[in-house]
């Protein structure tokens, strides 16, 4: 083991140094390594090595010339087990209050943007776009902090994590990403471009909403207001039952594509003052027909300038390819290449169009491409939606009653009484303007926030559903920080590990209702719905990355040319993969997905998420929800497949769902 570390740890030398030279030369980092070793010891060689060649990489002339950073080392080296303990925990405490604290700024100067708490001012937009957490890794760098880490942790590369990280403690693990903080250097004004661009997106689509009773021959409730593309789909979906469906489906299509192709009006974005026919793309005003201005390329711009900040990090990062390189190897500690894998598995196993026929089976017609959302594989109900509504409305009239209830709805999921108390005061419900999110904490003493929209007529079903997978975020936020051993493990390996565990959540949803699953087929039911539902996102995640390499790909694109190519994209998608079990080509749905504007490369991890919440539930089959999923919520922020071992016995893996799924066909087709 010792000879393979060494391996590893000569070509992470060589890595570093290849990365970007520092401005200290080779002869006096020789005299720096003499030196340390002179003082401490030969023992101390290979963290000497290692620590003066990171620290150096990142030196800059601005620091100090050759003599400073010999004397910086000198000073800072630090030896022995417990001295380098002490260090972790003072680095630890610090980092939690500069970035709790700054992180509770951000929510803070936010809150007029992403509340319904009355009119957004002008200038709530910049404070808004203003980023605290900007000049944080400059100002580390500045003040040597940044140096102090670098010198005395380790840095691994991705590879080395992913074959050491199984056998290291937590200790071990702390200082691995204490040092991964620190090995960048990004400038404040770049950080900023991209906190700006981030939060103008995601206002753009905050405020995207449709007025569904507006919909010329719709029939749809009046006053029903939706946010696309959340709240189209979801409705969409609830139509199943309709007696109208299949015209009411057919509309809610409608409206996704022209949006999609950027024909819809910008008058009726978020107006209920205006009619429209989705069908016939007319505007009218009291009868009387009104001339428009389409949206055009503006819902593309949003993910052009997102994408242009984002490459303004790229000289930043010279070993990895870009945006895409960050998001599957820094964030998601996962190859892009394995993603691939794991989701082309599902949409080219042969149980897809046994899945497929089965739905066609149950509706008595033909798939339409809407179809793709389809929800009829979850277990009988004995209420209408409208009904779910009226019930969600009575039980949850304001966002104060739904976070009244937070802990009962904790004890309905299996916490215990202490448990379900304690991430309740730990958990505040605030009313969204989007369809609702979660956001974490940042120190252990704050709160983590949900995000939830909650109409005056009281809350709907719809949004109930999003509210309990928030709750699935923010247990898991909850426990991640608060619960951990060391801070700089806080939180899960990746977003699609707290996706994964706000699905197991939203799928008990009816439960927490008070409608038991006594379906005898309730468990295969299930697995073909997370088999549908993964194969639709996993393709939007494919869509997702496509995108992003074709705006590498073509730098100088303007909006227009980016919209063309993503409908492209979502048409070559679905023709491979969903086309030969619908029958029908060039269908552009899978461009719909609000994410893919306003997210930068997120939606990759809803599919992941999915995969891991099914083996995730396959092993909650016996075991109480509550104390296991605290205890993998403990294991924090290990690299994918060490969590996955450690919480569940085995790797990420689409083979659980897919043998599911084949059992499942099985059994319901006879």
């Amino acid at each position: 083991m010792a000879g393979r570390i060494r391996i590893l740890f000569t070509l992470l030398i060589l890595s570093l140094t290849q990365l970007a030279g520092g401005e200290v030369n080779q002869e006096k980092l020789d005299l720096i390594i003499a030196s340390l070793v002179e003082k401490h010891g030969n023992v101390e060689l290979e963290r000497i090595e290692r620590g003066v060649n990171q620290a150096a990489r990142l030196w800059t002339p601005a620091d100090g010339d050759g003599e400073a950073f010999h004397a910086f080392c000198l000073e800072h080296f630090t030896v022995g087990v417990e001295q380098r303990r002490r260090l972790l925990e003072r680095f630890e405490y610090n980092l939690e209050m500069v970035y709790g604290h700054n992180l509770e700024i951000n929510r803070e100067l936010s809150r007029p943007i992403q509340l319904d708490i009355g009119p957004i001012l002008p200038v709530d937009r910049l404070f808004a776009e203003y980023d605290p957490f900007a000049h944080i890794n400059e100002d580390f760098f500045r003040n040597k902090i940044a140096f102090v880490g670098l010198l005395n942790f380790p840095h691994y590369t991705l590879e080395a994590r992913l074959r050491l990280g199984e056998e290291w403690s937590r200790e071990q693990w702390a200082q691995a990403r204490l040092a991964q903080q620190f090995i960048r250097r990004v400038p404040a004004d770049v950080l900023q471009r991209v906190a700006r661009a981030y939060v103008r997106a995601d206002d753009y689509i905050a405020n995207y909403n449709i007025c569904m009773d507006k919909l010329i021959g719709g029939g749809f409730p009046k006053g029903l207001k939706l946010i696309t593309h959340w709240g189209l789909r979801d409705e969409l979906k609830a139509r199943y039952a309709d007696d109208r469906a299949l015209l009411r489906q057919s509309m809610i299509q409608t409206v996704m594509e022209r949006i999609i192709k950027g024909e819809i009006p910008r008058e009726v974005i978020n107006n209920d003052e205006l009619e429209w026919d989705p069908a016939g793309n007319r505007v009218l005003r009291s009868g009387v027909e009104q001339r428009f201005e389409p949206e055009n390329g503006r819902r593309y711009q949003n993910l052009l300038n997102i994408c242009s900040a984002e490459r303004a990090l790229d000289p930043f990062y010279p070993d990895l390819p870009g945006k895409i390189g960050r998001r599957f190897q820094q964030d998601r500690e996962i190859p892009e290449q394995v993603f691939e894998q794991l989701i082309v598995s599902l949409l080219t196993d042969p149980v897809a169009r046994e899945v497929a026929e089965l739905i066609a089976q149950r509706l008595g017609r033909g798939l339409e491409p809407f179809d793709i959302w389809y929800n009829g594989f979850k277990p009988r109900r004995s209420l209408s939606e409208t009904e779910l509504d009226r019930l969600v409305a009575t039980k949850y009239p304001t966002v104060e009653a739904f976070e009244d209830a937070v802990p009962a709805i904790l004890r309905g999921l299996g916490f215990s009484e202490q448990r379900s108390a304690f991430l309740a005061q730990h958990i505040e419900v605030d009313p969204s303007r989007g369809a609702g999110h979660a956001m974490g904490a940042g120190r252990r003493g704050d709160k983590a926030r949900l995000r939830t929209r909650i109409p005056q007529s009281g809350m709907n079903y719809k949004g109930y559903n999003i509210a309990t997978h928030e709750l699935g975020h923010n247990v898991e936020q909850v426990f991640s920080l608060n619960l951990v051993d060391h801070y700089t493990l806080n939180g899960v390996p990746n977003t699609a590990f707290t996706e994964a565990f706000a699905f197991v959540f939203q799928s008990r949803d009816l439960e927490l209702l008070g409608f038991d699953a006594d379906d005898p087929m309730a468990e295969h039911l299930k697995a073909v719905d997370v088999f549908w539902s993964t194969c639709e996102i996993g393709a939007v995640g494919l869509v997702d990355l496509k995108v992003w390499h074709w705006m590498y790909d073509h730098p100088e694109a303007d909006a227009v040319a980016l919209k063309e190519a993503v409908i492209d994209i979502a048409r070559e998608v679905w023709n491979q993969y969903f086309a030969p079990l619908f029958g029908v080509r060039d269908v552009i749905l899978l461009a719909i997905y609000s994410h893919m504007i306003d997210a930068g490369l997120y939606l990759p991890d809803y599919s992941i998420g999915h995969l891991i919440m099914f083996q995730i539930e396959q092993y909650l089959k016996d075991k109480p929800l509550g104390v296991e999923m605290e205890r993998m919520c403990r294991l924090g922020a290990l690299t994918p497949d060490a969590w996955m071992r450690a919480a569940v016995g085995a790797p990420i893996s689409a083979a659980p769902l897919l043998e599911a799924t084949r059992a499942a066909v099985r059994a319901l087709s006879q």
